[in-house]
This record gives C-alpha cells, sequence and structure tokens, in this order.
C-alpha cells in the first residue's frame, strides 16, 4: 500500500479525546495507509488538568504498546522545546531549546512514547535566548546515536534555518530537513494573526516554501482545514483571513468541490499534497468521519483545469 501524504496530528489525545476514540483513530488511520504520527511533549498542556503536556506521547505510547509489530509500520514525529516548566506566562516560560532542555526533554519524550528512537524530532519554537547552533549541537547527537533518524524545525523563521544547517554543514552536524508550519488555502490579511497563532514566525510564507524548495527540505502544514471551518458552518472563516481575496477563493473553492464531487476541505487537502512542492498537511481531528474524509482529499488528484482555477484568483 502507498503511504499517504497525510500526517496524524495526536494534539489532543488523551486530553479532549479519550483513548478509546484515539485509538480507533490511530488504528484506522495505519489500516488506510497513514504511516507519520505527529506529537509534542507539550500536548496539551492548556487542556491538561495539571497545566503540563506529556498526554499525547504518553497515548501514543500505550496504543503502541497494545498493537505488538505496529512500531514497524508507523513513524513517530514530536517535538520539545515548547513545554511549560511551571507558574509563569506561556510561551515565556517555556523549556527552550538549550543543550541540556534538549537532552532532559527527549528522555521523557522516549520514556513517554515507549521506544529508543523516533524517525523525526522537531525544534518546536524558535529560541533566541540559545544560539541556534547549541540548538543543533544537541539535536545532532541524537542523529548520531541512532535515536533520532531526521530532524526539523517548526515556527522558525528561513534565516534562523539557514544559519542552523550552516553549522551543521560545516561540523558534520545534522541539518535540519523538514519545516512544519501553519498553511492552507486561504491565507491571513498581511500583517494579520490569527487567533491562537503564538508563534511570530509560524505562518508557512512564500520565502519558507522557496527556501524549502531550493533546499530539499520537506514541508509539513498545520491548520490545513481551519479547524473545520470550511466545511462546518458552525465554525467561520477566522476573522483574520477576511479579506476580497478570501472571497475570491472560496468561490474558486466550491467551483472545484462542485465539479470534483468532493468537499470544500478534501480540495484543499488535495492542493497542498498533490502540489509542487508537496506540502503535507497534518489532521488533527477527533472523529472517524474527519479522519476518512482527510484521506480521501489527500487520495483526490486535481486536474491541471482545477489546480489552476485554484491558483489563478486574483488576490
Amino acid at each position: 500500500m502507498t503511504e499517504s501524504p497525510l500526517i496524524l496530528g495526536a494534539m489532543m489525545f488523551g486530553v479532549t479525546i479519550d483513548e478509546s476514540t484515539s485509538f480507533a483513530l490511530l488504528d484506522r488511520f495505519v489500516e488506510r495507509g497513514g504511516t507519520w504520527i505527529d506529537t509534542a511533549d507539550c500536548y496539551s498542556f492548556w487542556a491538561s488538568d495539571n497545566g503540563r503536556g506529556g498526554d499525547s506521547e504518553a497515548l501514543v505510547g500505550r496504543w503502541l504498546r497494545a498493537r505488538p509489530g505496529i512500531r514497524d509500520r508507523v513513524k513517530i514525529s514530536t517535538k520539545l522545546g515548547a513545554e511549560p516548566t511551571g507558574p509563569g506566562e506561556w510561551p515565556a516560560n517555556r523549556e527552550g531549546l538549550s543543550g541540556r532542555a534538549i537532552h532532559d526533554a527527549f528522555d521523557g519524550s522516549l520514556d513517554r512514547l515507549g521506544t529508543d528512537r523516533v524517525e523525526m524530532l522537531w525544534a518546536h519554537m524558535e529560541d533566541r535566548s540559545v544560539p541556534i547552533e547549541e540548538t543543533i549541537d544537541a539535536l545532532s547527537t541524537f542523529v548520531r546515536s541512532g535515536a533520532v533518524d531526521r530532524i526539523g524545525a517548526s515556527n522558525h523563521p528561513a534565516w534562523r534555518v539557514e544559519r542552523a544547517r550552516a553549522h551543521a554543514n560545516a561540523t558534520g552536524g545534522a541539518a535540519f530537513s523538514a519545516l512544519q508550519l501553519s498553511r492552507s488555502y486561504l491565507a491571513p490579511r498581511p500583517g494579520a494573526v490569527p487567533a491562537g497563532q503564538n508563534h511570530r514566525f509560524g505562518m508557512m510564507s512564500d520565502e519558507q516554501v522557496d527556501y524549502a524548495v531550493e533546499n530539499g527540505l520537506e514541508l509539513w502544514a498545520y491548520t490545513s482545514l481551519l479547524s473545520g471551518a470550511y466545511d462546518n458552518p458552525a465554525k467561520p472563516i477566522p476573522e483574520a483571513h477576511e479579506h476580497p481575496g478570501t472571497t475570491r477563493k472560496l468561490a474558486a473553492l466550491d467551483e472545484v468541490a462542485a465539479e470534483s464531487g468532493a468537499s470544500r476541505g478534501q480540495v484543499v487537502l488535495a492542493w497542498l499534497s498533490g502540489g509542487a512542492p508537496q506540502i503535507r498537511p497534518i489532521l488533527g481531528g477527533s472523529k472517524l468521519e474527519q479522519l476518512d474524509s482527510a484521506l480521501d482529499g489527500v487520495a483526490l488528484t486535481l486536474s491541471p483545469e482545477h489546480r489552476a482555477v485554484l491558483d489563478d484568483v486574483e488576490l
């Protein structure tokens, strides 16, 4: 079976999504060709009883233990650097990306996941209190030991990624090979920050896409479906996305959806995952029907004509 480009986001597993539902989503994802499961050590501290993360990784670990042999069929992606260290205003009180913080955090992640390795480890959000070279040196030790296959940068500006990669190349360290940022078909107004976006460089810009293409980095996208706003009338398009370009883009999206027999959200996922470059969407749904719909969406191939309708909208 061909690997699906969809990535299953486990952000709310074990917190607002109970264990049986989480297990069912994980099972269905693998049954339908899914491979990558994305989590983080801080998920989901804002919704947990104790204000700390770790529940998501722990649930994925319990699922792995309950499914003998499944570990060889999936790839685990986790992130570190954003877990709160105690009382205080987040993100100022986060663990950060110093060498010591990275080693301590990764030990905890492996313990909760119940595994001795992960296929992708991300620097979750940039930490300018620490030289990026220190961060790369620490992450590189895990790659050398075989505990991590690859490393990536989430919510980092392109220039910091370039500085990190230059240092890795000069010292024989591990270089970032992927970027994880927010991306959808609709884009916010220039200068507008979507509600809940806590990362200064969390939106995937054209510069970051260009950088990834020129340097062979993978692109992963979160909030691709705008939390269900494309297809759920009860969830309005975010205020930051309200501008004339959005109106025209939604009209194009409706046209392609009607002609292809797909939902708006499925067309968005097909547009992302089938484009050049490919942008792999992360699904954070809580229902099996949402997962099935997303898997069908990334399996949809848009015709050149439909892609032109979507791409040629005047902004």
